[in-house]
């Protein structure tokens, strides 16, 4: 529907088979384990990169179900993608309570998000 409204929408993914299958109107592909498509935690400048990497697929991206392939690695080798096929699930259980990387990004979510924090934001 946003698509046919004219706003142009895309899909950030580690699952290159799923998102060929799924066919969204255009995916900024990045080979790194799933739950990672935005970087690696508390590297900041990498997500930074894979991010603006990542917005340039609105203006390269031309053809429906395009897909550009993020230039950026997880390690120097892919040691890592044999864990990730690895039967048992090693991933942290989820919670109901927001997790932050640090207590600095708890104390910047207080007060702003209203969905971590419900009736901590003021109405506008």
């Amino acid at each position: 529907m946003l698509e046919s409204a004219g706003i142009s929408t895309l899909c950030m993914s580690s699952a290159l088979d799923i998102s060929r299958a799924v066919n969204p109107p255009r995916t900024a592909f990045l080979d790194f384990p799933l739950g990672h498509t935005a970087g690696k935690p508390g590297d900041p400048a990498l997500q930074r990169e894979i991010m603006l990497e990542a917005l340039e697929a609105f203006t390269s991206l031309t053809e429906p179900g395009s897909i550009k392939m993020l230039p950026f690695r997880w390690s120097e080798d892919n040691s890592w993608q044999e864990t990730a096929m690895r039967e048992r699930d090693e991933r942290l259980p989820r919670l109901d309570t927001p997790q932050y990387q640090s207590e600095e990004d708890r104390r910047l979510a207080e007060g702003t998000c209203a969905t971590c924090h419900p009736g901590s934001v003021e109405e506008r």
